[in-house]
């Protein structure tokens, strides 16, 4: 059974910082590409950041800068680290895995992110 659970979600002012963490369990998680998603009330999911088998890394453009993505292969975790936060980074953040040949696809219940002062 596939499982991603993310963690580290929460309440910080505007400028402040948060690191959100995905733990994935049930599959070969060294072979999946890694995704963070956020998805704000009445907006479309977006790609925030995303992280290959082989670490290169690419980000939306609007956390450039001020977000990091990182994964640790031994403990199956991916990592998501937010730094000077704005209110506009306000969403449920989501972890996806993801593969080609074989396709796979899983995702996380999401983790809610909340910047306000």
């Amino acid at each position: 059974q596939v499982q991603l659970v993310e963690s580290g979600g929460g309440l910080v002012q505007p400028g402040g910082s948060l690191r959100l963490s995905c733990a994935a369990s049930g599959i070969i998680f060294r072979t999946y590409t890694m995704n963070w998603y956020r998805q704000a009330p009445g907006k479309q999911r977006e790609l925030v950041a995303a992280i290959t088998r082989s670490n290169s890394t690419n980000f939306t453009d609007s956390v450039k800068g001020r977000f990091t993505i990182s994964r640790d292969n031994a403990k199956n975790t991916v990592y998501l680290q937010m730094s000077s936060l704005k209110p506009e980074d306000t969403a449920v953040y989501y972890c996806n895995a993801h593969r080609t040949r074989p396709d796979a696809d899983y995702w996380g219940q999401g983790t809610q992110v909340t910047v306000s002062s």
